[in-house]
């Protein structure tokens, strides 16, 4: 399928998850089984073009595209989870968000030293979490070869956040309102 087709794939919800907002829903492209395979082959070919070789998903919805891109390329899966859901001693980062603070964390077992890592989420806005998970997966050893998305809302900024701090980052589809 065409990155046009995906597109069409993706639901578009006004005033969510409050008014002003218009949530881009990625629910019906993974729900579709065609759409969804076809959007990992899509990733696999960025993740090829950079050399990953382990595939970071950060929670929730980055482990549904980091978990099917992993298996797809044979490759580890790294789950960058929220705070107290790792059974082992973890490496965490606060980081800020709208309103407040969030944690994110690793098990810093499951990163290689210096191995080649592959960020992956649904959707990049402002970029704060998936900086942060950058931040923790270096910490961790890993070095961040590229950043994935199934989504980016380039207003926001966050795509280029990246880029700044020296992290590729692509994504299949951008909505520019």
């Amino acid at each position: 399928m065409t990155l046009d087709e995906l597109r069409q794939l993706v639901r578009s919800i006004p005033d969510f998850p409050k008014p002003g907002i218009l949530f881009r829903d990625i629910t019906t492209l993974i729900g579709h089984g065609a759409g969804f395979s076809a959007a990992i082959d899509h990733l696999a070919a960025y993740t090829k073009e950079a050399g990953g070789q382990a595939i970071a998903g950060i929670e929730a919805r980055g482990f549904i595209f980091g978990a099917a891109l992993a298996a797809r390329l044979e490759l580890p899966f790294i789950p960058v989870r929220k705070p107290g859901k790792l059974p082992v001693p973890v490496l965490a980062i606060d980081y800020a968000l709208e309103y407040g603070t969030d944690t994110l964390e690793v098990d810093p077992g499951a990163v290689e030293d210096g191995s080649r890592l592959v960020l992956v989420d649904d959707l990049i806005a402002t970029g704060g979490t998936a900086l942060a998970a950058v931040e923790l997966l270096r910490r961790a050893g890993g070095n961040v070869v590229l950043s994935l998305f199934a989504i980016d809302l380039p207003a926001l900024g966050g795509a280029d956040r990246l880029r700044q701090i020296g992290v590729p980052a692509a994504a299949l589809l951008k909505f520019e309102d």
